[in-house]
């Protein structure tokens, strides 16, 4: 009976509840670590990365680092090299053209989607985020703002409880981002128009086309300012 205890207990080690749990756990915060440097243009477009090194930097293992980026390089958000090195993929006239336009036919439906779902203190709340968001465009905080222009939208979007407009929302921003950041940085801020209050006072007002308009103005001026730096850097034919 000891011989036969013995062989059955030879095959594959199972993980307990809690290891599977303690994983998951730090997959979640990898991917949050890595999505938030994304989002605030901590990935440098034309700059690569390790896996090992940004294992480090986060003070995880590579094994987790190498299940998220693998999942958001399938969402064409990063490259991952065969050599193990990661970077932002290039953003050219043809793929700038296809992510404004996405954003220009989901976004401004979700918004109105979520609009019956939004009360007047997500108004208020809404307001607090861009008055922050006012201070950061006044003193140049690239950064800070990208990271509210995000909180912003999508306390917004979120609110609509959509499974299927959402995620691809987001794998939008993920992709636009860190350019924006690289834009921000040569540009400045200043030039940006905050079309965020017209929005809030279409939610104030129950105004689906008014916070359609909103929605779609406030994508148009700020993928401008991306546009025009793509367009400008352009080589000639």
């Amino acid at each position: 009976m000891a011989m036969r205890r013995s062989a059955l207990s030879s095959g594959p080690e199972k993980r307990s509840p809690a290891t599977a749990s303690k994983r998951a756990s730090t997959r979640a915060q990898v991917d949050q670590a890595v999505r938030t440097r994304l989002l605030t243009g901590r990935f440098i477009p034309g700059k690569s990365v390790t896996i090992r090194g940004l294992a480090a930097d986060l003070g995880v293992s590579p094994m987790p680092v190498r299940e998220v980026l693998q999942r958001l390089s399938a969402e064409n958000v990063l490259e991952v090299k065969s050599n193990g090195r990661v970077q932002v993929p290039s953003m050219t006239p043809a793929r700038f053209d296809e992510v404004l336009t996405a954003r220009l036919l989901l976004e401004p439906e979700l918004a109105v989607l979520a609009l019956p779902s939004l009360s007047a203190a997500d108004a208020d709340a809404l307001t607090e985020i861009d008055d922050d968001i006012d201070v950061r465009l006044s003193n140049g905080d690239a950064e800070s703002y990208l990271r509210l222009n995000h909180a912003f939208h999508f306390a917004m979007y979120r609110a609509s409880g959509s499974e299927v407009l959402l995620p691809l929302i987001d794998s939008l921003w993920l992709q636009f981002s860190p350019f924006m950041r690289t834009v921000y940085g040569r540009v400045g801020t200043a030039n940006l128009v905050d079309q965020h209050k017209a929005a809030i006072a279409a939610i104030r007002d129950g105004n689906a086309s008014a916070l359609r308009a909103a929605i779609r103005a406030d994508i148009q001026d700020g993928m401008g300012l991306l546009g025009r730096e793509i367009l400008s850097s352009k080589p000639p034919a």
